[in-house]
């Protein structure tokens, strides 16, 4: 895996910088977009940005490379994954709890419309 993922002689730093720190930032992220009903492309223009910053911690810290296309993209594409799921779960969350008699919750990351109420025949009250 080193020299995939990562550039620092132990994976302990990788994980660290990238899945702990980048990870909690990209959750928070992707939190922080949905609940200002701030679309995908935006959420996406944040990390992107924030990849920048997980590069500049592994060269500050650990003598990583600072401009490395290839760990760049490993970065970011991780932290992308955290950022969405966080988005969606929490937009999930936001429309079934605020609109919950329109919307119900089908699983972590999806809801859907909830089924018509069954009316009253005709007649009867």
């Amino acid at each position: 895996m080193r020299g995939i993922l990562f550039e620092e002689p132990s994976p302990w730093f990788f994980v660290l910088v990238t899945l702990v720190i980048g990870g909690w930032l990209a959750f928070m992220t992707g939190k922080a977009c949905a609940e200002t009903w701030r679309d995908v492309p935006q959420t996406v223009v944040y990390v992107l940005v924030l990849g920048l910053a997980v590069r500049f911690v592994h060269f500050a810290l650990f003598h990583g490379t600072l401009f490395s296309a290839r760990f760049y993209i490993a970065d970011t594409v991780l932290l992308m994954i955290i950022a969405l799921a966080a988005w969606r779960a929490t937009r999930t969350r936001m429309m079934t709890t605020q609109y919950w008699w329109l919307y119900q919750r089908t699983g972590p990351f999806s809801f859907a419309e909830r089924p018509a109420p069954l009316s009253s025949p005709p007649g009867q009250s």
